[in-house]
């Protein structure tokens, strides 16, 4: 089984989880997509959106992530158990699925870094259609892609809605903790894989005393999660403390290189 992925990516966190949860075998390989490797025409040509994650299991490939997150699911006995609602856990997965990580993630980055990396991502996709002719199309798409995120960060009703909803999210978390241990049931199901993440990219952002510790249950929930085994390999070895600064020095580095001598 192989598994496109990257520690950055939100996606991605969410289903390497999984993985680890149901302790599936898997051959990791890294696209990072902040120096544009999900560009390349290699990757590109197996998923023409350019998103990660991917999993692949022989000629399965799937793209998307509710769906590989099921699918991991069904390997084997069911994560949780006997222990996990199984129709919560499916309502929470569908809600957790509806929110945009990325519009809340950019609106709190600054303008500089996040302009930076923008920048040369697009300057890596028009290199990228030189390349590849016969991706051209795709490439197109992706570039209209990346001009639509920034009109977006540009409507307030929007961006609004994606922090409302990601309170409705948190609230309703707190409230459902208050009564179970984890948000389907007794048991870690694959709704917290999905939903760990949130709480991991509101830490890195360091928004927490805005978003986490003024709900108590959901504070508490957080320090227990954090102690997984799961956590420390998917997130924790990469952003807990000093290490969110190499992870993202190193990116950032690597990019104003390329950047230097323009190696798109």
């Amino acid at each position: 089984m192989q598994f496109y992925h990257h520690p950055y990516s939100f996606d991605s966190q969410k289903v390497r989880l999984a993985l680890e949860e149901k302790e599936v075998d898997y051959w990791p390989y890294r696209i990072n997509p902040l120096k544009a490797r999900n560009l390349d025409s290699d990757f590109f040509r197996i998923n023409p959106t350019g998103k990660i994650p991917v999993l692949m299991n022989g000629k399965h490939v799937i793209f998307n992530t509710f769906s590989i997150i099921q699918y991991i699911d069904s390997i084997n006995e069911p994560l949780g158990g006997h222990a996990v609602d199984r129709d919560k856990m499916l309502e929470w997965m569908r809600w957790i699925d509806t929110w945009n990580p990325k519009l809340f993630t950019l609106i709190h980055v600054p303008d500089k870094y996040r302009l930076f990396f923008s920048k040369f991502q697009r300057r890596a996709a028009i290199t990228r259609m030189s390349e590849s002719p016969d991706l051209i199309g795709m490439y197109r798409l992706k570039l209209q892609s990346a001009y639509t995120t920034e009109e977006q960060l540009k409507e307030k009703d929007l961006i609004n809605n994606t922090e409302e909803q990601l309170i409705e999210i948190l609230d309703a978390a707190e409230k459902q903790l208050a009564s179970t241990n984890y948000l389907a049931g007794g048991a870690f199901s694959m709704a917290d894989c999905m939903f760990v993440p949130i709480l991991a990219r509101i830490e890195l952002l360091n928004l927490s005393e805005e978003y986490i510790s003024p709900r108590l249950q959901l504070s508490d929930y957080w320090s227990h999660v954090k102690k997984r085994p799961s956590y420390h390999v998917v997130i924790g070895k990469y952003f807990s403390g000093w290490r969110k600064y190499k992870t993202l020095y190193s990116t950032y580095t690597s990019v104003w290189l390329r950047n230097l001598f323009r190696r798109y």
